[in-house]
């Protein structure tokens, strides 16, 4: 069922040209790039119920495309659509990141890395690295593990370091299990980089755990 078949008070688009964008549900703003539903499923079902699946919009941002592949009714033009808003959203960040010291936007930073982490089914590692100014030369994803598991070498985050010459460092990994909370070998990897970056004159300011249920930073848990 598409929008034309919905009753007009219904119609996601109506409703954003007359009331904003802000005035729509996560399920009627997806809808909107969806336009169409299923045989038995209308627009706004078809876009409450992979909002379900995914754990939210964040969730279906973050999915990885074989998980999308999967998803009956999802065809190749409207995986191309969901693609493309994920690439705006992540290129505005990134403008906003490199243009400013990155703690003038603690939530950009958060909000960056949940759309690049928090949805996907393995454990990865990733840092971003920074200018003298803090702000970001390059987000890297550098290792990938299994469900639960990533392997680091603190070697190879210190040759990608001295090849940006990065300044400071802000780690990051997430955990599929959809809890935030840091491990204790978390902590461990966090002061073995920390030194081993310390070393070659890069800070680490910070290293945040990301899931679908949050993030949390060590800084603020006072673990740095």
């Amino acid at each position: 069922m598409s929008f034309d078949q919905l009753p007009l008070e219904a119609r996601p688009r109506e409703k954003l040209l007359s009331r904003g964008p802000a005035a729509l549900a996560d399920a009627e703003l997806l809808a909107l790039l969806l336009r169409t539903g299923t045989a038995g499923q209308d627009v706004l079902q078809m876009a409450q119920a992979l909002l379900d699946q995914f754990g939210g919009l964040g969730g279906l941002m973050a999915a990885e495309p074989q998980a999308l592949l999967r998803v009956r009714g999802l065809g190749p033009a409207k995986r191309a659509e969901l693609a493309a808003v994920l690439e705006i959203a992540r290129r505005t960040l990134v403008e906003r990141l490199s243009a400013a010291p990155v703690f003038d936007a603690p939530q950009t930073v958060r909000d960056y890395l949940r759309l690049q982490l928090a949805g996907l089914q393995h454990e990865v590692f990733a840092v971003l690295f920074l200018d003298s100014q803090q702000r970001l030369l390059a987000f890297e994803e550098l290792f990938r593990g299994t469900l639960s598991q990533a392997s680091v070498y603190p070697r190879e985050v210190v040759k990608r370091a001295l090849a940006l010459n990065a300044a400071a460092a802000i780690l990051a990994h997430n955990h599929p299990s959809g809890v935030a909370e840091p491990s204790r070998a978390d902590e461990v990897l966090t002061q073995t980089l920390k030194a081993a970056l310390a070393l070659v004159d890069v800070r680490v300011l910070d290293h945040f755990v990301v899931s679908r249920g949050g993030v949390v930073s060590f800084a603020e848990r006072g673990l740095l």
